[in-house]
């Protein structure tokens, strides 16, 4: 990723591939463990919403440190509406190109509007696969936008240290022929 990529593009990608997992989970399962292992189902619903609901807050010139990384209101039937709102709230936040080069301050640092939606992309790709993982729908899903977003977490997130000021586990080893979701599973610390 360079300093002038758009990544606005690839975020509704990766907006429309999860809310689609969203759309597909059913309510036995919001108790269901996830690869995260802090979440369930429902708290990891509630994580996405409330990280969409952060990086609009970003793109609208606001302060993403003042917004929870949750949506806790949410009534348990209430996930794919909740997620619609937030998705096109982001959408109309970063409609404006200038959104890219304002320095933003978002839970890694202070850096170009570009790098922090960058950050969001892995954000909503992984935990979409998270839901996935966790409701047994298919893992492997777009090869393009988990192959952009495997090549930036590897240039940006070291192998080690891992944990403390770095929220993912030790790179884990990949099984032979694993799929590219799997391989970014991996580099971020979940079993692919």
């Amino acid at each position: 990723m360079t300093q002038t990529t758009d990544p606005r593009e690839l975020h509704q990608r990766a907006m429309a591939q999860t809310g689609s997992i969203v759309a597909a989970v059913e309510s036995g399962q919001l108790t269901l463990p996830t690869p995260c292992a802090e979440y369930d189902v429902r708290a990891l619903l509630s994580h996405m919403v409330g990280g969409l609901n952060r990086i609009a807050v970003v793109g609208e010139g606001g302060d993403a440190m003042a917004v929870a990384p949750r949506a806790d209101d949410v009534p348990d039937d209430g996930w794919l509406a909740a997620y619609a709102v937030a998705r096109a709230r982001v959408t109309a936040a970063w409609a404006d190109e200038a959104c890219l080069d304002a320095l933003v301050k978002v839970p890694w640092g202070k850096v170009p509007g570009r790098i922090a939606l960058s950050g969001y992309v892995q954000e909503i790709l992984t935990h979409g696969w998270d839901l996935a993982r966790a409701t047994g729908q298919p893992t492997e899903l777009d090869p393009e936008l988990a192959s952009w977003v495997l090549a930036v977490a590897q240039r940006i997130l070291p192998p080690e240290p891992r944990g403390g000021e770095i929220p993912f586990g030790p790179v884990l080893p990949v099984p032979p022929g694993a799929g590219l979701y799997a391989q970014l599973a991996a580099w971020l610390g979940r079993q692919p």
